[in-house]
């Protein structure tokens, strides 16, 4: 048997930190959402599933609006509860392995490309960039870097919430998803350039980061 794999995109929070007054999936970044962007990713991907809470009924008209055979499911309680709770919940029935995304983040698209051509266990990380982050912790074994804890005081790497397990081992859950990941470590480690839009500022700099080609320097010119 080869290799198969579910895609969970966790699209059930509030956002409110970002103050547009819609959930961070739909934010549109150069005139695209977030989802959108994911999903025209994950083209060749056959089994996404999406979980909802927080204008519900509005990501699933824009996601049925792209693509059909999307999975829902509901975090009824995403207002007490984590990523860890949506991911465990849509984790019923899944595929070998599981592939968690936000959907409030840009993925550069080469790192899209790497993410979904493993067919490992690896946990995602960019360089510190966030005033408040959950860090990873990595060491060198066997030539190949691993992730040995996430922490909020010290680490190596920003945690962006990517991560791809075997999903019997992400059942079960109410915190973030990489409590669901801790009893696991260590953990292959992959950097991946990403932006996470948490703040206004966040957001101009994701809409920069997109106008500029996904590179880094000085601001794109206006078109």
């Amino acid at each position: 048997m080869g290799f198969s794999r579910t895609v969970i995109i966790s699209c059930a929070g509030m956002g409110n930190r970002l103050g547009l007054g819609t959930t961070k999936a739909l934010v549109e970044v150069c005139g695209k959402p977030l989802i959108i962007r994911h999903l025209e990713y994950l083209r060749d991907e056959e089994d996404i599933r999406i979980v909802v809470g927080y204008q519900a009924e509005k990501v699933i008209e824009t996601v049925t609006g792209y693509r059909k055979d999307v999975l829902f499911v509901f975090n009824h309680d995403f207002r007490n509860t984590g990523t860890g709770a949506s991911v465990a919940l849509a984790s019923k029935y899944a595929n070998e392995y599981i592939l968690s995304l936000d959907g409030d983040m840009l993925i550069h698209p080469k790192d899209m490309e790497k993410i979904l051509s493993c067919e490992h266990e690896f946990v995602g990380g960019n360089s510190i960039e966030s005033d408040d982050p959950w860090m990873l912790q990595t060491f060198v074994q066997d030539g190949k870097e691993m992730v040995s804890a996430f922490s909020h005081c010290m680490g190596n790497y920003e945690w962006n919430g990517i991560t791809q397990m075997l999903s019997s081992k992400m059942l079960k859950g109410n915190g973030h998803v990489f409590h669901l990941i801790e009893p696991y470590l260590p953990v292959p480690f992959m950097e991946l350039r990403t932006r996470e839009i948490d703040t206004i500022n966040d957001y101009e700099r994701a809409t920069e980061w997109v106008r500029r080609g996904f590179t880094e320097g000085e601001p794109a010119p206006e078109r």
